[in-house]
């Protein structure tokens, strides 16, 4: 079988472990809660002021707009103008994915450069799209996302292959994970994260401007209080 032109270039060749099963199992068994949480609880009161910036919101893999419906529902709250991304369900990374999203960029008359914030694996995109079009981003933040070291430091890149029908480190697309976009960039990431290796979320230095630790699950970036409120300081920041 011939290689594929174009594959991604790890950051690292030292191996970083997945987090341990306990915290997966934590994931899983909170899993449907935090999801209807994320989908249909009350907006977060916000303590910003969105002056009307837009906001795009790309869902983790596997989910859809309706799981980051509350988190732009508090953005909206604030002033913000926060979309989701219009692309149904994040099945993973496809040759022409940059391209539809310039095109949701222009059905929704985003003329400004626009914050993108990316839950796990749509953090990556945010930030690989980043990298094609600067000019339409004015920051990207990422939220769980495995943007450096090995893209196997994670409980999810078996599904991943599986469901995208490509390897984790060779992709449809050219990309260099840790390479940090040029435009600010904010990396939130957690120790209770069951399912992205925290240092794989946070990052070494040079490979974002700010990196910031939370106090929630993986599931729980886009439902979390305290973790919306970080994404609504990081975007006016």
């Amino acid at each position: 079988m011939a290689t594929p032109p174009l594959s991604i270039l790890a950051a690292y060749e030292d191996r970083i472990a997945p987090p341990p099963l306990p915290l997966l199992v934590r994931e899983v068994v909170g899993f449907a809660s935090t999801r209807i949480r994320a989908t249909f609880a009350p907006p977060v009161p916000l303590e910003v002021d969105g002056q009307g910036q837009h906001v795009f919101v790309i869902p983790g893999f596997l989910a859809s707009d309706r799981t980051t419906a509350r988190l732009r529902r508090s953005l909206d709250g604030a002033g913000f103008r926060a979309h989701g991304w219009g692309l149904g369900r994040n099945g993973g990374v496809s040759a022409e994915l940059f391209e539809q999203i310039d095109r949701q960029f222009d059905q929704r008359g985003i003329d400004h450069p626009a914050a993108l914030v990316g839950w796990s694996l749509g953090g990556i995109i945010a930030r690989e799209y980043a990298k094609r079009a600067p000019h339409r981003v004015s920051r990207v933040i990422t939220l769980g996302s495995p943007f450096s070291a090995h893209p196997r430091a994670n409980n999810a890149w078996r599904v991943y292959e599986f469901v995208a029908g490509h390897a984790v480190d060779n992709p449809p697309v050219e990309a260099v994970l840790h390479e940090k976009p040029p435009v600010p960039t904010f990396a939130f990431w957690s120790e209770r994260d069951g399912v992205v290796a925290p240092d794989a979320a946070r990052g070494r230095i040079g490979e974002s401007d700010q990196s910031t630790e939370l106090d929630c699950s993986h599931m729980a970036f886009i439902a979390d209080p305290e973790a919306i409120r970080a994404v609504a300081r990081a975007i006016v920041a």
